[in-house]
C-alpha cells in the first residue's frame, strides 16, 4: 500500500526488491528493476540475507536463499490444478455451451480431472479419472507439441499409435506434421480422431516452469459442431487455459 502522498510502504518496498532479485543477479540491475535508491535496496538486500529469503552478496551476485526455496516448495506442494481450474471451467461453460476438460498428462497418456457439461441433451463419455492415449486427443496433442521430438518418437516406439477411429493419425509422420500445425495455431483439435462424432479444441495450461503439463478441451458432437467449426471457440480455450496457467505460477 502507499500512504496518503503516494509513497511505497515498507513492505512494497521489500516486495519490490525481493522480486527484483529473484530475476536478477547484479545489484545494479535490482536496484534499477526495483526503482528504489541504492541505499533503500542495499538495507533491504541486507535483511533478505539476513532472514535467509536471498543468498549472495554484491561481488558474487544475489539468488534464491534456503528461506526463499522452503517457502516455494511448500507453496508448489498445495497446488491443486483442478480445485483452481473449476470456476474458470464453470465460466467457460456458460460461456461456450459446450463440454469442458481438463485433463493431465502422464508419460503416455491423458487422465481427466474435470468433466463439466453444457445444457445439452447428449453427454460426452468420457469421466473424470479415465485415461486416453495422447496421439488422439486435442489434450494430449497440446502436450506432445510442446515435446521434443525424440521424446514424441519414443512415446510412439514404446506404446505405438493405434487406431481409435478412421481419423487417427497412426504414423510418427502424420503426427509430427499435425504437432507443427499445433504449433504454428496454438491450438489443437480432435475431429474424430479419438471417438466417431465427437469433436474438441483444446489448447495447453503450463506449470510453474512454463512446461505444458495439462490440457483444455471444448468438446461437442460433429453433428452440432461438423468440418472444422470447432475451431471457432479456439481463443476461448486458449484464453481460459492460459488463465489458469497464470493462477498456478506459470511464467509469463
Amino acid at each position: 500500500m502507499t500512504d496518503e502522498n503516494g509513497a511505497l510502504s515498507a513492505s512494497e518496498k521489500t516486495l519490490n526488491v525481493l522480486g527484483a532479485a529473484l530475476e536478477h543477479t547484479r545489484f545494479t540491475d535490482i536496484v534499477a528493476a526495483s526503482g528504489l535508491a541504492k541505499a533503500t535496496v542495499h538495507r533491504i538486500l541486507a535483511t533478505l540475507v539476513a532472514r535467509d529469503f536471498i543468498a549472495g552478496d554484491g561481488e558474487r551476485g544475489y539468488r534464491a536463499g534456503p528461506g526463499m526455496l522452503s517457502l516455494a516448495g511448500r507453496a508448489l506442494a498445495s497446488v491443486d490444478i483442478a480445485q483452481i481450474a473449476r470456476p474458470i471451467v464453470d465460466r467457460l461453460v456458460a460461456e461456450v455451451d459446450c463440454t469442458v476438460h481438463v485433463g493431465v498428462a502422464t508419460d503416455s497418456e491423458i487422465v481427466y480431472l474435470i468433466r463439466r457439461d453444457a445444457s445439452k441433451p447428449y453427454q460426452m463419455k468420457s469421466r473424470v479419472g479415465h485415461s486416453m492415449p495422447m496421439h488422439c486427443t486435442g489434450m494430449g496433442k497440446v502436450v506432445l507439441a510442446s515435446w521434443p521430438a525424440a521424446r514424441v518418437a519414443d512415446l510412439a516406439e514404446r506404446v505405438g499409435l493405434p487406431a481409435r477411429t478412421n481419423a487417427t493419425l497412426t504414423t510418427l509422420d502424420a503426427l509430427n506434421a499435425e504437432l507443427d500445425r499445433v504449433r504454428m495455431r496454438g491450438f489443437a483439435t480432435d475431429l474424430g480422431e479419438n471417438e466417431i462424432g465427437t469433436v474438441c479444441v483444446s489448447a495447453g495450461i503450463r506449470d510453474h516452469t512454463g512446461a505444458v503439463t495439462h490440457g483444455l478441451s471444448i468438446s461437442s458432437i460433429a453433428l452440432e459442431h461438423p468440418g472444422t467449426s470447432i475451431e471457432q471457440f479456439a481463443d476461448a480455450a486458449i484464453a481460459a487455459a492460459d488463465e489458469i496457467s497464470r493462477l498456478v505460477g506459470a511464467p509469463a
